[in-house]
């Protein structure tokens, strides 16, 4: 069996992927994300091998979220690992320093389709798809920090907000927000969320980057959930 070719869309660029040779992600190699001095020169693989496109982390620090494109499937790419692309459409986010990237890879053949979201009309759309339900004040803690992100339609770089920043959208104080934050963060590790909560390591920076990419890779908050910020009230 030949392996199609695939194709990495980055800020609507498209870039063709040859089965015969690997094709290299990040501030250098075949795809330049960015000069971000964060950023690795080689952060990300996609590579054809047993008749399949294989997508690795081959950087030493930042890990890498993936789902396939109607959020159902979810995973955390750490670093030196890797997993095959087996759907038609795979979003990928990545966060170096403040500022969070996405890109689509598109492979034709693909040995899985994604199961499309239906909303409780039956209509097909942008719904949730997340397993976790959280509450009206924890969707607008997880929406402030994903705003930049969802307002953008043609998905370039995004600077996550401060704690700060997104506690002064929803007019509380910092200390709330942060209190808030925490609590949605031990939630979502309580389902098994990985990278949120539960080790030393785990900075304030890197925890936010994290909740931003698990947050837009299954759809926990969507972009009513954005625009219903513009009607808060600071209380």
């Amino acid at each position: 069996m030949t392996v199609s070719h695939a194709v990495v869309d980055f800020c609507g660029e498209r870039h063709l992927a040859d089965p015969s040779h690997a094709f290299v992600i990040g501030r250098e190699g075949d795809l330049v994300i960015d000069t971000n001095r964060f950023l690795h020169r080689r952060l990300l693989e996609l590579r054809a091998d047993d008749e399949l496109w294989w997508l690795s982390n081959v950087g030493s620090a930042l890990p890498v979220t993936v789902a396939d494109g109607d959020g159902v499937m979810q995973a955390w790419l750490a670093p030196r690992g890797r997993l095959p692309v087996v759907f038609p459409v795979v979003s990928v986010w990545f966060t170096a320093g403040p500022t969070t990237y996405q890109l689509e890879i598109s492979v034709d053949g693909a040995p899985y389709d994604s199961v499309g979201m239906v909303d409780d009309d039956g209509a097909e759309g942008p719904t949730t798809s997340a397993l976790v339900a959280l509450t009206p004040e924890q969707t607008r803690v997880v929406a402030a920090l994903c705003e930049p992100l969802i307002r953008k339609p043609s998905a370039s770089p995004s600077q996550i907000p401060t704690n700060a920043q997104a506690a002064e959208r929803l007019g509380w104080s910092v200390t709330k927000y942060n209190r808030k934050l925490d609590t949605v963060c031990q939630r979502l590790a309580a389902r098994g969320v990985r990278g949120l909560y539960g080790g030393s390591e785990q900075l304030a920076v890197n925890r936010r980057a994290r909740l931003v990419e698990y947050a837009m890779s299954t759809r926990l908050v969507v972009l009513g959930d954005v625009e219903a910020l513009d009607g808060i009230l600071s209380p």
